[in-house]
């Protein structure tokens, strides 16, 4: 929201395009982004509306476009006081193509569109409106904002304003709602049903709903001969990251396999945001993507929830204190790190020649190259981030655990709950 707050006051505002996975909240952020912040508020869905889709057919004429959505959304739109919404953009290409003309020529118009496959859809001839428009990308909820959408008030509080001795006295508390964000995740519909009725069941239910949606996505956009290997991939996610070694071996999936068989089913999910793909680096310099070893590569889910739900973890794993952490080889932490993190930096992993060292993550901060190690609970016994610190000499490395917070000369432990201290 403040990034949209941000977008409306700037003078070099363009259309803007919001892009993210089906489920994670587009079209109640934009419309209530405009209830909030604007006086009017114009919305129109392409979805199975092939009326609108037409008037976009002949020309982009500003005034003619404004004139039919007004109609469509019985809405009076005029300048500067009305947030457009075009939603479900997908659906209609041309409506993407037109907002380079209301960049051109129609800059007092605020619009604001959004869709679930855009990624995909860019890479099949669409012409994007390259320079002329603004983007954001939307993600599952993280923790703090799963904090504030359980009311956590005064423990987000906490840990925005960095109050180590207090957190530390907390520590259970902050624990037991970890294990929570670990089964429900960052799905706002799936957040909202514990909210309102505190029911771990209703939840899975609706994390399956979900993830029946994104099958039936597949279905629906990818070629018949090209399903069954993207379902084989979908569904070895949680395997491969239960692995002691979570990189990802295609013969795991199907014997023989190989990467070139999967390539499309890759690309197609992370282009559609329901997968992260983190590369592993051959060695550790700026830029980190120039030394990315195409063939070895981590995947994760887009929510940690929905990767407990393919997991079938059970309910009644978070009524015991410990098995939610050291169950599944610590992939649960993984996932959660990879999932905090991804919406500001671009991840990688390391591992030594010998494959005898392995950093769960690094990535640029700042001006440097940081390692960052995953424990899942409190043993962080790891020759892996000492061999690193010994051969590479960075700034700081950093460990998330669930040991207090704690700095040394170059180690940071970090709490998994206190990711945002990062």
């Amino acid at each position: 929201m403040k990034k949209l707050i941000e977008w409306k006051n700037s003078p070099n505002r363009k259309p803007l395009i919001i892009s993210g996975a089906r489920q994670v909240g587009k079209t109640w952020l934009m419309k209530e982004f405009g209830r909030e912040y604007y006086d009017k508020v114009a919305y129109v869905s392409f979805f199975n509306n092939e009326r609108i889709k037409k008037v976009f057919e002949n020309d982009f004429d500003i005034n003619r476009i404004v004139s039919n959505l007004k109609i469509e959304s019985n809405v009076n739109i005029s300048e500067n006081d009305t947030l457009i919404i075009l939603d479900e953009i997908q659906d209609c290409p041309k409506a993407l193509e037109s907002l380079k003309s209301f960049s051109e020529t129609g800059q007092n118009y605020h619009i604001v569109a959004a869709g679930s496959l855009l990624g995909v859809l860019l890479h099949e001839n669409i012409s994007f409106p390259v320079g002329k428009v603004d983007e954001l990308m939307l993600y599952p909820m993280n923790f703090i904002e799963f904090l504030d959408a359980l009311g956590e008030k005064m423990l987000l509080d906490v840990l925005v304003k960095k109050e180590f001795n207090i957190i530390k006295d907390q520590e259970t508390k902050y624990i037991e709602l970890l294990k929570l964000y670990y089964f429900i995740g960052g799905m706002p519909e799936v957040v909202l049903e514990y909210v309102e009725n505190k029911d771990l069941n209703a939840v899975r239910m609706k994390q399956e709903i979900i993830l029946n949606q994104y099958v039936r996505d597949f279905s629906k956009h990818i070629k018949s001969t090209e399903l069954a290997r993207m379902l084989q991939l979908w569904d070895a996610i949680p395997t491969e990251l239960a692995k002691e070694n979570k990189k990802f071996i295609f013969k795991n999936v199907k014997i023989g396999a190989r990467y070139k068989e999967f390539e499309i089913a890759i690309e197609w999910l992370k282009l559609s945001g329901l997968i992260y793909v983190v590369n592993r680096v051959r060695d550790v310099k700026i830029p980190l993507k120039g030394y990315v070893d195409h063939s070895a590569f981590k995947l994760y889910l887009l929510d940690i929830g929905l990767l407990s739900a393919m997991s079938e973890l059970d309910p009644k794993v978070l009524i015991d204190s410990n098995a939610v952490f050291v169950e599944y080889k610590g992939a649960l932490a993984e996932q959660y790190v990879a999932q905090q993190l991804v919406q500001n930096y671009s991840l990688y992993y390391y591992t030594s020649e010998n494959h005898m060292y392995e950093n769960d993550f690094v990535l640029k901060k700042d001006s440097g190259i940081v390692p960052i190690e995953v424990k899942s609970g409190k043993n962080v016994k790891s020759k892996s981030l000492k061999y690193f610190i010994d051969k590479y000499n960075p700034t700081s490395a950093y460990r998330f655990s669930l040991m207090p917070y704690e700095k040394h000369e170059k180690m940071i432990n970090i709490p998994l709950y206190a990711l945002s201290l990062f």
